[in-house]
């Protein structure tokens, strides 16, 4: 996979009041991901769970009252317990990439670098994302829906917060 050079990124921290341990956990255990991962009132569902190189996360995701979508990570690098990197896509039922089903010119693929950093009992996240294998149309639009994915980012690691203040 080429990276575009010179594509945008979007770099977002957050942290959080667990040991790097359990950040982890809730990242690289399906049962924990499942409870967390995505939109605020989202039900998700867990396809597929493979935590290595070339394995997928295949996942649905179900808004209250609204159609399922899907979408999948496949990792490409594995380094516990502190780094996963992986492509992000929305997918049909059988994890084939297909268009964002609201931004049709949106990148079919988002390569991704989760870091994981704890100081004083608390970890430190960042993931940096951006386009692979776009057009200059699919990154000009990535670059313009920057801010309101660090907004929608905002949602999931409340959830994310939420989820180890139960379970760390």
């Amino acid at each position: 996979m080429a990276e575009n050079n010179g594509a945008p990124k979007i770099v977002i921290t957050r942290t959080f009041n667990a040991s790097r341990e359990a950040v982890w956990k809730a990242w690289t255990e399906s049962a924990r991901l499942a409870q967390w991962w995505g939109p605020k009132g989202f039900a998700l569902n867990v396809a597929k769970f493979e935590l290595k190189p070339d394995g997928m996360f295949l996942y649905s995701m179900t808004p209250p009252g609204g159609s399922e979508m899907w979408g999948k990570f496949v990792y490409k690098e594995v380094v516990a317990p502190q780094k996963l990197v992986f492509i992000n896509s929305f997918t049909d039922k059988d994890g084939n990439n297909i268009r964002n089903p609201w931004i049709s010119n949106w990148p079919l693929e988002v390569m991704n670098t989760l870091t994981l950093e704890e100081k004083d009992g608390k970890t430190f996240l960042t993931l940096q994302g951006g386009p692979i294998n776009a057009t200059d149309e699919e990154l000009k639009i990535f670059d313009e829906g920057s801010k309101s994915m660090e907004q929608g980012f905002a949602g999931t690691w409340e959830k994310l917060d939420e989820f180890l203040a139960k379970n760390s």
